[in-house]
């Protein structure tokens, strides 16, 4: 069970009063208002992030050690590789290892500075202050993990810079707050390097303030237990699944633009499992996702027909 949240705006206010800045001779309430909100991993914000089942994770090398490291040296972590290779999962797997509270935020396009750090909403004669996601991350000590931050505005990651070096503090200009990070914060952010161009990439300002991993598919024996495990099939099909993948990502150079990833291939599995034949399910779990173009998928199904 995943209790990690994609940011939403629902809250539980705390009786911390403010100045309304909009509306000077108000007051207004805050949520979790103060350095005092900083305090305990058992409060009931930070046991709503807390994942309760450990998530089924193979390490593919010495990522974990590398995580634990630069959590206890307050060192921001980036993920880089292909889609659905495992690099949400690896982050939900640590956060449940750490103990720690984890949010995530699914970056894009339309993500504005406030989306992270907050904003005053109207509510009856009352301004209320709403922390974003990142500034209760912050407060409470989790680790926020900003998922494609190539997707969000340049303008936007920048909030981040003051947490990921010696500072680690938060400035909520709205308030006039400066946030000291709870000394358990950890930023994580992950992207994909295949979806790079001179409009998507990481600012130098940005890619400099952190220590990287670099993920890609698992090997073919373990990638086929993680498949069969969490697809809840038998082993041979996994590795036949597998196979194909590893088929398909060879003929990336021929027009796909991203190879089949360990996530397909999961859903594949699980709708084989529920009595979907194997060549149905291939071709709608793992085929037709990949591509529109009538020839690649022509490819691809004679794929599936040679394996299966």
């Amino acid at each position: 069970m995943k209790i990690n949240e994609i940011y939403g705006m629902s809250v539980v206010l705390q009786n911390a009063i403010n100045i309304d800045p909009i509306h000077p001779g108000r007051k207004s309430k805050t949520l979790f208002g103060g350095l005092a909100s900083m305090s305990s991993q058992n409060s009931p914000e930070a046991m709503g992030h807390l994942i309760q089942q450990k998530p089924y994770y193979l390490s593919a090398g010495d990522e974990i050690k590398l995580f634990e490291v630069a959590f206890a040296a307050k060192i921001p972590l980036m993920l880089k590789g292909p889609t659905g290779c495992g690099k949400t999962r690896f982050v939900e797997y640590m956060s449940y290892r750490l103990k720690r509270p984890l949010i995530t935020v699914a970056c894009h396009e339309d993500l504005f500075a406030s989306d992270l750090l907050g904003r005053y909403l109207l509510k009856k004669d009352e301004t209320v202050w709403v922390d974003g996601p990142l500034t209760r991350a912050v407060r409470m000590g989790a680790i926020c993990y900003l998922d494609e931050i190539v997707e969000a505005r340049k303008d936007t990651t920048v909030v981040i810079h003051p947490l990921t070096d010696n500072r680690r503090t938060l400035s909520i200009d709205k308030k006039g707050e400066l946030v000291q990070a709870h000394p358990d914060f950890m930023v994580v952010i992950s992207y994909n390097p295949g979806y790079q161009s001179v409009l998507k990439d990481l600012k130098q300002s940005t890619r400099q303030r952190f220590v990287s991993l670099e993920f890609d598919y698992p090997e073919a024996q373990k990638e086929a237990e993680i498949v069969s495990h969490e697809g809840d099939i038998g082993m041979d099909t996994a590795l036949k699944l597998v196979t194909l993948a590893g088929k398909i990502r060879n003929i990336r150079e021929h027009g796909l633009t991203e190879g089949a990833s360990t996530r397909l291939l999961i859903y594949a599995a699980q709708i084989i499992r529920r009595g979907i034949p194997v060549h149905e399910a291939c071709r709608s779990a793992i085929c037709f996702p990949l591509t529109d173009d009538a020839r690649l998928q022509e490819t691809l199904n004679d794929l599936v027909e040679d394996i299966f």
